[in-house]
């Protein structure tokens, strides 16, 4: 499945402007919607792809389910994706939730503590300060859809070595991480032992999604907000902002970060 679609423009500039025939590649952007047992749970807006993991890891950084072990099957076909459950949890249906944010209007980080977030312990995993400042390289070189479009978030879950398990991009930079932990539920890794990486801004619903899943450190290229340190503070997670141009910002958590 494609994830963008050639499309004509106008080029202005050079001796382009004006001439016919010029196309360009432009993601896609979609609705998706997530059902359990055949009943409407919430719309997002989406990438096409990876659309099983994406409803898999909603539903967990969500806390409507506790393990994958719960799902007895997940089927997606168009934009729609249902998964199958020996009981459907009881929860009113969600609101369309835009590209550029997760699920908007929470009132607090008590939510994270109500769904049985725990906070990372201490000892499970640490990096090597120059292990990481290399790690949005690599995470650049592996988006296939960005290299074609430029108009994709991505996220990558990487162990201590610099390995990158999974990498997911998507429209929408929370749908990037559900992706990435939707696989990484289904694909047995331990994420205690990994780091979540995110090519934009680091904003609360991404350290809250990390934090459901129990991945101990978030870093990204972009700045955090407020919330978001807050967030990584009370559970315990290393946070790192900035991380580009060989330097980064440790916001919470740098015993995780080795010299």
């Amino acid at each position: 499945m494609s994830s963008f679609l050639d499309l004509p423009v106008v080029p202005f500039g050079a001796a382009r402007f004006g001439s016919d025939g010029t196309t360009d590649h432009v993601v896609i952007e979609e609705p998706l919607e997530i059902r359990i047992n055949s009943r409407n749970i919430a719309i997002t807006m989406r990438t096409p792809g990876h659309d099983e993991e994406l409803a898999t890891g909603f539903l967990f950084t969500e806390g409507l389910i506790r393990g994958a072990d719960q799902i007895l099957s997940v089927t997606a076909a168009g934009n729609q994706v249902n998964v199958q459950m020996q009981d459907c949890p009881a929860v009113a249906p969600r609101l369309t939730m835009t590209s550029a944010c997760g699920v908007c209007g929470k009132e607090s980080i008590d939510h994270l503590y109500a769904a049985g977030c725990k906070p990372c312990p201490s000892d499970s995993f640490s990096i090597r300060a120059a292990v990481l400042q290399g790690l949005p390289e690599t995470l650049r070189f592996a988006q296939a859809t960005f290299e074609q479009t430029g108009g994709l978030h991505a996220a990558g879950l990487f162990n201590s070595e610099c390995e990158l398990k999974i990498i997911r991009e998507d429209v929408g930079r929370h749908n990037a991480v559900d992706k990435v932990i939707g696989g990484l539920l289904r694909s047995g890794l331990k994420p205690h032992l990994h780091l979540l990486l995110v090519s934009g801004r680091a904003s609360f619903e991404l350290v809250q999604k990390a934090a459901m899943a129990g991945i101990p450190m978030l870093a990204a290229v972009g700045a955090p907000s407020t919330l978001a340190v807050e967030t990584a503070k009370r559970f315990n997670m290393t946070l790192a902002g900035f991380l580009r141009d060989d330097r980064f910002n440790i916001y919470t958590g740098a015993e995780r970060i080795l010299c």
